[in-house]
């Protein structure tokens, strides 16, 4: 293997505005500073989190119209340059990183990251393709030298669905609590309802889909509404799905205390600022936003959904769990944490979720000594 191989590779689509991509942005970041020759393959290189990269690490982008069409490239790549070790994410990246490994015919260390509930992600799609996805699971992941899970509840999942034994599954927790996102908190927010005297902001952030349920966050919003003052903030965007939130919202009556500002760079502040941060998914993988408002001290409501949630809180120690659905239970949980009963979080328990526990655990996954 030459000198000037990289280390490490990290291969994802782009780095739009998702939990994952925050994921490999912050693991290049910290792997850099761990001393380590880092390279960055994206199928297309585009997103916010690509200011957030350092010029240390080498951006290679495949420029393929579609993950299933940069197969070639990467194996191009993976014969010319060689890395130690790659890691991968998020569907169907995995798959192609899989392939591309065993055609190339490469050493590479190949670890597949999973970030999804696999069952509950096919289950709900309406794209015919994506119902596979436990499938192309089942097949191919066998194939990867390390196969890491963001959680106890997508582990259990992805053994289920693979029959795959559950000690053939790393457990990671996403790597979210950094010292960065404490000062980016601290940054100020232009934004009028964080102004002084202004009525409690409750905070909801992620993409404007179905699996995000916003639906039933702004039904919960009605019901707070009807008893006191307060507003509700959704950050994030998908142009698709927002109409249905804004035909809601209209039907409702609170224009006036529902804003949908799209996308922000610094979620943290406006984390910092709100008075509850809630999450009404359906399902998840893990959960970045709680682990995110509870590392700024926000109280968090959250839906009791696979998977990710009740791990993250202590099955409710840390914060209020609700049915998955139920608006009416959302808003009652919303109210009791504007009444101030909210739940202390012990700072050590949010020590599984740093950037320097869960750097460690990755770099023992791709067999990696850092210099």
């Amino acid at each position: 293997m030459a000198d000037n191989s990289p280390n490490v590779a990290l291969f994802v689509y782009s780095l739009d505005g998702g939990g994952a991509e925050r994921v490999m942005a912050n693991l290049a970041c910290t792997f850099v500073k761990q001393g380590l020759k880092v390279d960055l393959v994206l199928i297309q290189a585009k997103g916010p989190y690509l200011a957030q990269i350092p010029p240390e690490v080498r951006i290679i982008e495949l420029k393929a119209s579609q993950t299933s069409t940069s197969l070639p490239d990467l194996i191009r790549y993976l014969r010319r340059e060689r890395p130690t070790a790659l890691l991968s994410t998020m569907h169907y990246g995995n798959e192609v990183a899989l392939w591309a490994k065993r055609l190339s015919g490469v050493p590479t260390r190949l670890v597949v990251c999973e970030q999804n509930t696999l069952s509950q992600y096919a289950q709900h799609t309406s794209r015919i393709v994506e119902r596979w996805t436990p499938l192309w699971a089942k097949l191919f992941y066998p194939w990867a030298d390390d196969i890491v899970a963001v959680s106890q509840g997508v582990a259990k999942d992805l053994s289920q669905l693979t029959k795959l034994p559950s000690e053939r599954i790393r457990v990671i927790y996403n790597p979210i609590v950094t010292p960065e996102l404490a000062e980016r908190a601290k940054e100020p927010v232009d934004h009028p309802w964080f102004a002084p005297g202004e009525p409690p902001v409750v905070l909801g952030v992620g993409r404007l889909v179905g699996q995000k349920d916003f639906l039933t966050l702004i039904r919960a919003f009605a019901q707070v509404r009807q008893v006191r003052p307060a507003r509700l903030m959704i950050l994030g965007d998908n142009a698709g799905s927002r109409p249905a939130l804004e035909a809601l919202v209209q039907e409702l009556g609170l224009e006036s205390d529902i804003t949908m500002p799209g996308f922000v760079n610094n979620p943290y502040a406006y984390m910092a600022r709100a008075a509850v941060f809630a999450l009404s998914s359906r399902w998840e993988g893990f959960g970045n936003v709680i682990v995110e408002a509870m590392a700024v001290g926000t109280p968090v409501v959250s839906t009791n959904c696979e998977s990710g949630p009740a791990e993250i809180l202590d099955h409710g120690k840390y914060g209020s769990l609700v049915p998955v659905g139920d608006s009416q239970a959302l808003g009652t949980a919303i109210l009791q944490v504007l009444a101030g009963d909210s739940k202390p979080i012990d700072p050590a328990w949010l020590t599984q979720f740093s950037l320097e526990t869960t750097t460690r655990q990755y770099l023992e996954a791709l067999g990696i000594t850092a210099t």
